[in-house]
């Protein structure tokens, strides 16, 4: 089966920042792309039918106006218009596994709104077990671009193969520099009553430096050609991921699939950066 990139679609400028930044990836894998739009009362198609009394109407039009935007601008992409009777969440978790990679608009929410997860998207996100990408709207109809490097969020509490490789094929696809982040808390006996122990301080930095340069080198000698800058932040991980990420092309960070039972779908880190970065946000399921 040919590959596929999937980009959903609702009607909002989001979903087609999203369509149009899938259509950039799916040309660069080569891949065909599929505009998706789901609607539970879609009833049956009747060719026949006037505008007027076509209830399909509206979805019909959201994803036709998308096609004809991505076909402007990528006249040689393979394009799939789909729509689909079923529940949103369901049918694009039905997409993913039949997709590389599924393409969603992200809301630019604010601090207030940060804890809201009834969004269709986070759903999506939380379950999908293919590489999600989350898209914030663009202000204009510029050409895509994807000059910005690469940054990878990365934990080194567990195996996370899966989203090491997402981002070194990422960068490697787009020919920029792949810059990792790794944060890590200091834990109490690092503090003093002088405040934080420098001694300490340094030791746990270097200890952590090792461990990502560790975690790297297989990788880096796989992709010889993707430059890598290493960052660690004694930090709170989520805020070394979003710090310091204007002009990045692609912010990539993981979901881990087997979580604690009581423990969200959505962790820290996760959530910083779909709520705070600018940039389009890669999601990578791994165990």
């Amino acid at each position: 089966m040919n590959p596929i990139v999937t980009a959903g679609l609702d009607g909002t400028p989001e979903s087609l920042s999203a369509a149009l930044w899938a259509a950039q990836e799916a040309s660069a894998r080569r891949a065909a792309l599929r505009l998706l739009h789901a609607w539970v009362l879609l009833s049956p198609d009747r060719g026949d039918q006037q505008p007027e009394n076509d209830q399909n109407y509206w979805p019909k039009r959201i994803v036709a106006e998308a096609g004809r935007t991505i076909e402007e601008r990528f006249p040689d992409l393979r394009l799939y218009e789909d729509l689909v009777r079923e529940e949103p969440v369901k049918a694009l978790l039905e997409a993913a596994g039949e997709s590389e990679t599924l393409v969603l608009g992200s809301r630019d929410m604010a601090p207030l709104a940060s804890f809201f997860l009834g969004d269709i998207g986070m759903h999506v996100l939380a379950r999908s077990r293919t590489p999600t990408v989350l898209v914030r709207a663009r202000e204009d109809s510029a050409p895509i671009t994807e000059d910005g490097d690469v940054v990878l969020g990365l934990s080194l509490s567990g195996p996370c193969d899966a989203l090491i490789e997402y981002g070194f094929d990422a960068a490697a696809r787009r020919g920029v520099t792949l810059r990792v982040v790794h944060g890590r808390n200091l834990p109490p006996s690092a503090y003093n009553r002088g405040g934080l122990d420098p001694y300490l301080s340094h030791k746990m930095t270097r200890e952590a430096r090792r461990d990502l340069t560790q975690a790297l080198r297989p990788w880096r000698d796989r992709f010889p050609g993707v430059p890598v800058v290493e960052t660690v932040r004694m930090q709170s991980p989520a805020r070394a991921v979003v710090r310091d990420i204007a002009g990045t092309g692609l912010l990539v960070v993981g979901r881990r699939e087997e979580r604690p039972a009581l423990s969200p779908r959505i962790g820290h880190v996760l959530s910083a950066a779909v709520h705070h970065a600018p940039c389009p946000v890669a999601v990578v399921p791994h165990v």
